[in-house]
């Protein structure tokens, strides 16, 4: 019956490919999974498969994290609707241009990772404030918004991971510090970092396309349609198949086009003052206010201590107080009315449902395969007849399955080291080289998933169609994924 767990996970990618239909396909997957373990007790499995269906959804809900998650990505609709609908974006965009800050592709794309990478604090207020900032320069120099979310998606997460002076590092260090391995947690946990070579790589194949302005596989496609050229003259076929995917459910075209047309951008992505007075303070000041906002409220949070704070409680605090510094900001300035505002406010926050019951549908997933044991069958799978050299690059991989299936890195941590730090006792394996294994496996199958939280939030932040994000980042995140693993063997080979 274990095997069975790996039926959900399957569904999904399936349906993923063959429909180009994320919220059926998680729908598939989660009463699937709600089936199988509702077989295990019940007679009637598909009335009780049924059943539990709805109350995980419930659950799901229910819990204070996650619906921390839900309505921070809600009102994160609102303060995107507030920033573009006041024209901030393109006077930020016309001040970074006329300052010669942003006068080029590479400028631009340099200006995004490096406010990825300042931002380590927190994964999805590092692709909120990169990709908000970016996505009308991406415009005006005709950059696919693909490129956009790869550039922050690909950033965020090696960034936190590596720093560690974060949520990230407070929460890997509490699960270490449950066992005795003969030095110190937070040594370990720093050794890891020179060890963790996909974040290593991931970061370095960004830089590659910043400084290089070159793309590769599905993002040429994409870079081709922002650019106007006619793509069926490159590859009809491929073009076909994009075309499938942005008629999909998920797909933001439209919410697009309504965004760069309030801003002052026509679909060519040329810069129009059509809208008066507009200010840069517009959009800066709010995402000034959301990033202190959040060190301070991780500061608060965490007693004093800025890694031990709360990262959910903190991101959607400091995104309420950006949305509140935007209203006050714009009625002080008599650029709309109150009940103008809340329209904006509202029309945002519908722009974005469709990928918020997407992030819905996702926590729900990840906590009906956590009951049904699909990330232990796997990780088990792994941990069982292995050469000694193969243990490491096996985590590596475990990770990256589990990660990609469950749509969680850190779901994916709680799981992998309670198996990895075992066989450090046991086998004697460099610890810091397991745990980098572990951290960076979890980050890459994240990289590759299509219900992982940090690539539903780089597809809000970008305005890129979840599917096309995802297409488009798998071919950098499998050479990363394939380099790691080579390094990882010959890791093995040198220091075990």
């Amino acid at each position: 019956m274990e095997w069975l767990s790996v039926l959900p996970p399957l569904v999904a990618i399936i349906i993923v490919i063959w429909k180009k239909e994320v919220i059926l396909a998680l729908l598939s997957a989660v009463f699937t999974s709600e089936l199988l373990l509702a077989s295990q007790h019940q007679s009637t499995a598909i009335f009780y498969g049924f059943i539990g269906f709805i109350e995980r959804i419930i659950s799901v809900v229910s819990s204070a994290g996650n619906a921390r998650i839900l309505i921070f990505s809600l009102m994160i609709g609102a303060l995107l609707a507030y920033v573009r609908d006041s024209g901030g974006v393109t006077a930020t965009v016309e001040k970074l241009v006329n300052k010669g800050v942003a006068k080029s592709k590479r400028q631009v794309g340099g200006l995004t990772m490096f406010t990825g990478m300042v931002i380590f604090i927190e994964s999805n207020l590092s692709i909120l404030t990169a990709g908000i900032l970016s996505r009308d320069l991406f415009d005006k120099f005709k950059m696919s918004r693909a490129r956009l979310a790869y550039i922050i998606d690909s950033t965020s997460a090696p960034v936190c991971i590596l720093v560690l002076l974060n949520g990230w590092g407070a929460y890997v260090l509490a699960l270490l510090n449950n066992y005795d391995l003969g030095q110190s947690s937070v040594s370990i946990l720093w050794g890891s970092v020179v060890f963790n070579f996909y974040a290593i790589i991931a970061l370095l194949l960004v830089l590659y396309t910043v400084v290089t302005d070159r793309v590769h596989g599905p993002m040429k496609l994409a870079e081709l349609r922002a650019a106007g050229v006619d793509s069926d003259v490159h590859n009809k076929a491929n073009d076909n198949n994009a075309s499938a995917a942005l008629n999909s459910s998920t797909q933001l075209s439209s919410s697009t086009s309504a965004q760069v047309a309030s801003a002052g951008l026509p679909q060519g992505g040329v810069i129009q003052s059509v809208v008066p007075a507009t200010k840069a303070r517009f959009m800066l000041v709010p995402l000034l206010s959301m990033i202190l906002g959040m060190f301070f409220f991780m500061y608060w949070s965490g007693n004093g201590d800025i890694t031990q704070g709360s990262g959910s409680k903190s991101v959607l605090y400091a995104t309420f107080l950006a949305v509140g510094v935007s209203y006050c900001l714009l009625r002080f300035h008599k650029r709309f009315e109150h009940q103008e505002l809340v329209d904006i406010g509202f029309k945002g926050i519908s722009e974005l449902l469709p990928l918020v019951t997407i992030v819905l549908l996702s926590l729900t997933l990840g906590a009906s395969l956590k009951e049904l044991g699909t990330g232990y069958f796997i990780a088990g799978i792994v941990s069982e007849h292995l050469p000694l050299v193969l243990v490491v690059p096996m985590l590596f991989i475990a990770g990256a399955i589990i990660s990609f299936s469950t749509g969680t890195s850190w779901g994916t941590f709680a799981i992998l080291i309670p198996i990895g730090v075992p066989l450090i006792q046991a086998l004697g394996l460099p610890p810091s080289l397991v745990i980098a294994a572990i951290l960076g496996g979890g980050i890459f199958g994240d990289h590759c998933s299509p219900i992982s939280d940090t690539t539903n939030v780089s597809a809000i932040a970008s305005g890129c169609d979840l599917l096309e994000h995802v297409r488009t980042q798998m071919p950098y995140a499998l050479v990363g994924g394939a380099l790691t693993l080579v390094a990882y063997l010959i890791a093995s080979m040198v220091m075990i």
